[in-house]
């Protein structure tokens, strides 16, 4: 059974209407030396579709899937239990099969429920208003940094140490393009975040500061010391939140006075999805939104007055001139938005609060149980279920045995900041609802087994 249907008659046909020879010539613009000159070492050139099957069923099966035994992993990603109902609902046929409203007033549904999401957004990050959401929290930071970038005229970024590595990633290859320059630094493995260092760098060029809440070792600060000199200095502060879960526990950075909030809405709704597609939250003071990127609903009253939704703002490329919009990440993630929405409905805001109590509990209990290996010390003084150990050698190759025994440990830093010395014997651990307590013994026996 061959995948491709088109016959070699077929594609002589369509060659010949392009006025292309062979199919070589469609890719006269990519450099010899990038092209391959044959099949690929390895790989048969077709199979049957049942031996495909079972070949890609046996790669498969050597995977360790999150649910397969004691999993401690984070790092902007979390495992956390998203009720059976969620699923059921998003794959309705009204929901699964929508796509962009581009007769918006028409997709009443879809706008509705775009409208409760930005709501909930906007409650939970404690900002004025939030968008329908975009693309992942990656790219959601950078938005922010070029929205700053346009409200304030000025093109430096400086960027907390704390700030995930990838999210930083993104925001470098980014402004390659538009030539705002960023201040980045390392995390250093102590207790306190580099709020001090903030605080000193900001100047009258910066168009921002851009700090995660809670930080990529887990750690949270007040943030209100840095929103004050920001403003200060006419620059604005923007934070990330990769665990949105937390601000069922912790201050909101809206109510501690942040301009702009994004972050990843992964942990309500989506699951891990092994890697993907996740969903971008962003949230902004009112007075800013004319900058947001994305798009706005609205809610209105019809002729007959009755209660409607409307899509009030979309300056996105695919709707104006795009030398006027304000992004060219066109996607908004629509389903896992949806997904999102739905699980923060059937929580509730007491539901949201025990989910975040019973994460933080049972991280307390991991953080005390972990602490008493010896050679083992718990770096963060503060933390909500995610906070960081540091080994007394190095983590990635302890991280490695202990998956050979069965225990997904956490994130080494090392694997996060390669050829970093000073981070390298740091492990970030992650504890959710989904955790048990048998977990962590699991884990903190495995760990002094290890060590030893």
């Amino acid at each position: 059974m061959r995948y491709l249907p088109l016959t070699v008659s077929d594609r002589s046909a369509m060659l010949a209407t392009i006025g292309a020879s062979t199919i070589d010539d469609l890719f006269i613009d990519v450099p010899e030396s990038a092209r391959l000159a044959g099949p690929m070492a390895g790989l048969p050139l077709h199979a049957p579709e049942l031996a495909v099957d079972r070949h890609l069923s046996a790669l498969a099966r050597k995977n360790r899937a999150a649910g397969d035994g004691p999993f401690f992993l984070g790092c902007g990603a979390y495992k956390h239990h998203v009720p059976a109902s969620v699923d059921h609902l998003i794959q309705r046929g009204e929901f699964l099969t929508a796509y962009t409203p581009y007769q918006p007033e028409i997709a009443q549904g879809t706008l509705q429920v775009l409208f409760e999401f930005q709501t909930q957004v906007a409650r939970l990050f404690g900002t004025d208003v939030a968008n329908a959401s975009m693309y992942d929290g990656s790219t959601a930071c950078w938005e922010a940094i070029v929205m700053a970038r346009r409200i304030t005229k000025r093109g430096k970024a400086i960027l907390s140490s704390g700030l995930h590595p990838h999210y930083v990633s993104v925001a470098q290859t980014m402004a390659r393009f538009t030539g705002d320059v960023l201040d980045t630094a390392v995390p250093a493995l102590v207790a306190e975040t580099d709020t001090a260092r903030l605080i000193d760098l900001i100047d009258a060029e910066t168009s921002c500061v851009v700090v995660q809440y809670p930080d990529i070792l887990g750690r949270i600060d007040d943030l209100s010391a840095l929103v004050e000199k920001a403003h200060v200095n006419g620059a604005l502060l923007i934070a990330v939140v990769t665990e949105p879960v937390a601000l069922g526990a912790i201050t909101s950075p809206g109510e501690m006075g942040a301009d702009i909030v994004v972050g990843e809405g992964q942990s309500l709704g989506v699951g891990l999805q092994f890697g993907g597609p996740y969903v971008g939250l962003f949230g902004c003071k009112d007075k800013y939104v004319r900058q947001m990127p994305g798009r706005l609903c609205g809610e209105t009253v019809d002729a007959e007055g009755k209660r409607g939704f409307v899509l009030t703002l979309s300056t996105r490329e695919q709707h104006i001139r795009r030398e006027k919009a304000t992004s060219n990440i066109c996607t908004n993630s629509g389903l896992c938005a949806l997904a999102f929405s739905i699980h923060m409905t059937l929580l509730g805001e007491r539901g949201l609060r025990e989910l975040a109590a019973l994460n933080h509990e049972l991280a307390c209990i991991a953080a005390d149980r972990l602490a008493q290996i010896p050679g083992v010390r718990v770096v963060n003084d503060s933390f909500f279920n995610e906070f960081t150990i540091a080994l007394p050698q190095e983590a990635r190759p302890i991280v490695r045995a202990l998956a050979d025994a069965g225990v997904l440990a956490g994130v080494s830093l090392g694997r996060l900041y390669p050829g970093v010395e000073s981070l390298k014997n740091g492990l970030v651990v992650a504890v959710t609802e989904t955790t048990t307590v048998e977990d962590i013994e699991a884990l903190a026996t495995a760990l002094t087994g290890a060590l030893a």
